[in-house]
């Protein structure tokens, strides 16, 4: 078996190794929350499978239209006339 002649110091180890570091490969981000998933799964934080439907345990969850809200009538705006201060003499 070989056996090296000197050691090896701890920053040419270390420099060595600085190229041994895991990537993730397959991350993309959610278009409807922004968070980084896995591509082609559902997105753990809000869901969403491709941006099209909400998923919850597998099943999907059919979105409720929003009612439209009552319209108010426009505040009518109080017109306060400033009467003149008469000067007291």
């Amino acid at each position: 078996m070989a056996v090296p002649q000197r050691r090896i110091s701890k920053t040419r180890k270390r420099m060595r190794r600085t190229h041994f570091k895991l990537s993730v490969e397959g991350l993309v981000t959610c278009p409807n929350c922004g968070e980084m998933i896995k591509s082609h799964h559902v997105c753990p934080k809000c869901g969403y499978y491709a941006g099209k439907a909400q998923y919850l345990d597998g099943k999907l969850v059919k979105e409720e239209k929003k009612a439209a809200p009552a319209k108010k009538a426009p505040a009518k705006k109080a017109s306060k006339a400033k009467a003149p201060k008469e000067e007291a003499k």
